[in-house]
């Protein structure tokens, strides 16, 4: 008889629910902006540290 095993994921779905927590309240977004940010909060991120960046670079 074959032993079944199943691996379970958990700690990646962790990861994901925490950053895209972070990227709502980090960046104050709005409803929307935060239900869109489900599929692309990373790229939210990455205008917010852009902008941040420029900045720097100005002063």
């Amino acid at each position: 008889m074959e032993k079944v095993i199943i691996n379970n994921q958990e700690i990646l779905g962790s990861l994901w629910m925490i950053g895209w927590l972070f990227t709502i309240g980090y960046l104050r977004l709005s409803f929307w902006k935060g239900v869109l940010s489900l599929i692309v909060w990373p790229y939210y991120l990455g205008v917010k540290f852009s902008k941040d960046t420029k900045k720097e670079i100005e002063k």
